[in-house]
């Protein structure tokens, strides 16, 4: 930060803390969920996104889940090799337009899904610990603030 104001004098060192330490807090919290939870249990955190959104949502096209998961079209035609290979879930053909693939869970893939999330939350919970309620609440008015301030601010989203 010092380096920066100093051989940088116009920089805006409160927004370069700001969006470092969110980086920061999120690359702790998802490498310890994807080594304590889902590694352990042969899954990446990619997998685990879509699979996620696949529970919550249901039965989707593939361009939608990588949307939803955050992830380019070309990683998730990689990522969904494995997933199917591992029984978790099904491609097909949707009947809207033949060119689209339309992805589900299949059971083993809910079951799945299910028992590792139940894991992922407990990790989720021992992170929260840290706040107290109210305090959990605002963070995340505040991080919705921003995400809404995002269309201001002109930023790319993956799509």
């Amino acid at each position: 930060m010092h380096k920066a104001e100093r051989e940088l004098p116009s920089v805006n060192a409160e927004a370069m803390r700001m969006v470092l330490t969110l980086n920061r807090a999120t690359s702790m919290v998802v490498y310890d969920l994807e080594s304590s939870v889902h590694r352990p249990r042969g899954w990446t955190w990619p997998g685990f996104r879509v699979l996620f959104a696949l529970w919550l949502a249901g039965p989707m096209e593939a361009k939608t889940t990588a949307e939803i998961s955050g992830m380019s079209r070309a990683a998730l035609s990689a990522l969904l090799n494995t997933l199917e290979r591992d029984g978790l879930l099904s491609r097909e053909r949707a009947t809207h337009d033949r060119r689209a693939l339309q992805l589900s869970l299949t059971d083993e893939g809910y079951g799945a899904i299910l028992g590792v999330f139940r894991a992922h939350n407990r990790r989720e919970s021992a992170w929260a610990e840290a706040l107290e309620p109210e305090e959990r609440r605002e963070l995340v008015r505040l991080l919705n603030k921003l995400m809404a301030g995002s269309t201001d601010a002109q930023a790319k989203f993956r799509n």
